[in-house]
């Protein structure tokens, strides 16, 4: 089982930045290159929805509500995944979590909470 450390959230005002790291300490490093590394995010009262993503090939793709303040990163070799999310909104407000998906498994992470204010 693939366990993720996720860090970097907080609570800061509009406006403001944050950076979040997820860190896999079990999955190898080949399962880990070839995953396409996704962070989900679910604010109170929604469902969970796909904010990035990453693949291998280091393609991205991002929400519509986040392109332009949101990038996501990673790097095989610390088996981390990145997510700098600039010009923080209160809507930015949930839990964030990481995935990494492959033909090996599905692997999530714990969840870390973001909180914007106005």
């Amino acid at each position: 089982q693939a366990q993720f450390v996720e860090s970097g959230g907080g609570s800061v005002q509009a406006g403001e930045s944050l950076r979040l790291s997820c860190t896999s300490s079990r999955m190898i490093l080949s399962t880990y290159s070839i995953s396409t590394l996704n962070w989900y995010r679910q604010g109170p009262g929604n469902q969970r929805e796909l904010v990035a993503s990453i693949t291998s090939a280091r393609n991205t793709n991002y929400a519509d509500s986040v392109k332009g303040r949101f990038t996501i990163s990673r790097d095989n070799a610390k088996r981390t995944v990145y997510l700098q999310l600039d010009s923080l909104q209160p809507e930015d407000t949930a839990v964030y979590y990481c995935n990494a998906v492959s033909d090996y498994g599905d692997y999530w992470g714990q969840g870390i909470q973001v909180t914007v204010s106005a």
